[in-house]
């Protein structure tokens, strides 16, 4: 009987002629954005199974997930279907890891990368950083900011910029690089670790076990998580001595999260560029990412040949994904479809959703709410007001 478990190892497949195979990858559509490996196709687990996928059997089959358990019952479904699969073994974050072991040479790469944000994406993305910072006041004299770090591409980003911002010091401002270790497996946290040190981040960690408290909960277990660790990181964040945490949402995020209050919660909600915290005296939390497109952070990564990982909890183990500020990733995903469709009919629909957040009328809403209290537009109707 053929062996149904073949497995290749990421070190091993590096003597495999790229010719001679094709990638498959059944992670969801969010994480192979994020990064996939060369040449690589995405194809949903179901379609393999249902044997209406239409893959070639002239050459290999390399199938990968995030971890290797679904792309080895993957290939076991093609082998039986006559395939010649294979699985690769640790997944894509294996793959990943040993990528960025080999190509580690931090002098001369992180001088490249440097470089790319002062000269080729200065205007992609060091402008519009600045800009933020300036325009909503992000950053002011004497302040000690928490940079946090979940070890994808937003984030890793910022930390670069605001090393930029440092490097011009036209006010004294201080930084700390945070990262929290909620119950990362070994091969994320050392992905993490390896990428801050070609990028040249001196990254702090503290561990919590977060991930193992949520893991049991049925109902928004995403969203849980995201409350646990911002929570984790204004307390940490206050030990360290900093008055401010700055997170890594970018302008999707922002268009995004307002189309989905009205759509799914029936609310128009911003997504703040600074906050207050109601629970930390003192703290606020800001989000200098806040003009700065995903697509360009997306081309800076690529064409630095950077991979950083997507969500590393345990409910993604299974290829299944969540979102940092605690959404899940088919809501995210369907809105930010939903915006690429209408944009082929009208280019500034991303424009106009987020000037609408500074275009609200108060003459034209049916009521408001203040410190959690709801106003009928009947309290003021027909009465002057000073704004």
């Amino acid at each position: 009987m053929e062996d149904l478990t073949r497995e290749v190892s990421a070190e091993e497949l590096e003597s495999w002629p790229r010719s001679s195979y094709r990638s498959i990858d059944i992670r969801d559509e969010e994480d192979f954005r994020q990064g996939k490996l060369p040449d690589a196709v995405r194809m949903d687990i179901e379609r393999i199974a249902d044997g209406e996928h239409g893959l070639p059997r002239d050459r290999r089959l390399l199938l990968y997930c995030k971890y290797g358990s679904l792309s080895r019952q993957a290939a076991e479904l093609l082998l039986e279907q006559g395939y010649d699969a294979w699985s690769l073994r640790g997944g894509y974050g294996e793959w990943l890891l040993r990528k960025i072991q080999r190509e580690l040479c931090p002098e001369e790469r992180r001088r490249e990368i440097e470089e790319s944000i002062r000269k080729r994406f200065r205007r992609r993305l060091y402008t519009p950083f600045a800009k933020a910072l300036n325009d909503y006041e992000l950053v002011e004299e004497g302040d000690r900011i928490c940079v946090c770090i979940s070890g994808g591409k937003d984030s890793m980003l910022m930390a670069k910029l605001f090393q930029e911002v440092k490097r011009h010091n036209k006010f004294p401002f201080e930084l700390v690089f945070l990262c929290m270790d909620p119950g990362y497996n070994e091969a994320n946290r050392r992905i993490i670790e390896e990428n801050a040190a070609l990028l040249g981040i001196p990254l702090r960690f503290f561990q919590t076990e977060i991930f193992d408290a949520v893991f049991h909960i049925e109902k928004s277990p995403c969203y849980v998580c995201a409350r646990m660790r911002r929570g984790w990181l204004y307390r940490r964040a206050r030990e360290l001595g900093c008055n401010k945490i700055a997170l890594g949402h970018h302008y999707d995020d922002v268009i995004e999260t307002v189309l989905m209050g009205m759509l799914y919660s029936g609310q128009f909600q911003a997504m703040m560029p600074k906050l207050r915290s109601t629970n930390f005296e003192g703290m606020e939390l800001i989000r200098p990412l806040y003009l700065i497109r995903e697509e360009d952070i997306l081309r800076w990564r690529d064409e630095n040949h950077l991979n950083f990982i997507q969500c590393a909890c345990k409910f993604t183990e299974s290829c299944s994904s969540c979102q940092t500020d605690g959404t899940s990733s088919s809501k995210r995903l369907e809105t930010k479809r939903l915006i690429a469709s209408l944009k082929r009919t009208n280019p500034f629909i991303e424009k106009n959703l987020f000037k609408s957040m500074e275009n609200v009328s108060l003459n034209t809403v049916l009521a408001v709410r203040e410190n959690g209290v709801k106003h009928s537009f009947l309290e003021w109707y027909g009465k002057k007001r000073s704004f």
